[in-house]
């Protein structure tokens, strides 16, 4: 499981993607409480921003946002914005890094699987909001041809094949990414920022459940 780079002015790569933080224990106790994720994803997409902006657009107490806040760069999640700001207003932001977390280092620990639930709970229901977002507003029509919600479920694969199927749509949303990134585009004036979500996995078949 992949989360979306966060962007921010750190400097890149030589090959220009973020650094890959694998999630460990301490660091998935550190994120998974529901205002933690939803803070780290708005500073993820929206930039830096303080704990009165974020409490304001969360309908959040001030101190309990600069509390989580600090909880989430004791864990190296986000990073002070240094040179913006006052001694009483600190502008945070998110730290530039992919995160992957795979559920399997995990499977053994009782301790922590209250911690994966709520995680993995808090990533798909903040999927489907920003989906529903999405279908609720109002795009231009270039617009709206261009986004979709697919779905196929005429496969059959193995785990190995869909394995397999991940990467090359990784690779896929990875070229796009670094292609926009170099500015190659002649319209790049026109772009707008996009997500991208990618959903699949095993069901049950009927004789299964």
């Amino acid at each position: 499981m992949t989360d979306a780079p966060e962007p921010n002015p750190s400097p890149p790569t030589p090959s220009g993607a973020p650094p890959v933080r694998r999630m460990d224990a301490r660091s998935l106790r550190g994120l998974a409480h529901p205002l933690r994720m939803r803070i780290l994803d708005l500073l993820t997409l929206d930039g830096a921003d303080t704990a009165t902006g974020l409490g304001r657009r969360l309908g959040e107490n001030t101190g309990t946002v600069s509390w989580h806040l600090r909880h989430l760069a004791d864990h190296g999640f986000i990073e002070e914005e240094t040179g913006r700001g006052t001694r009483r207003e600190r502008w945070w932001r998110a730290v530039r890094v992919s995160r992957r977390l795979d559920t399997n280092d995990f499977r053994d620990d009782p301790d922590i699987r209250g911690a994966l639930s709520v995680y993995l709970h808090e990533t798909v229901h903040r999927d489907f909001d920003q989906v529903t977002t999405y279908l609720a507003e109002e795009w231009g029509a270039e617009w709206r041809d261009a986004g979709t919600l697919s779905r196929w479920q005429d496969l059959r694969l193995t785990p190995d094949q869909l394995a397999a199927l991940n990467a090359e749509l990784e690779e896929v949303v990875v070229r796009h990414r670094e292609a926009a990134q170099g500015g190659a585009a002649p319209d790049a004036e026109e772009a707008r920022p996009v997500l991208v979500q990618l959903q699949s996995f095993p069901r049950r078949e009927r004789d299964e459940r």
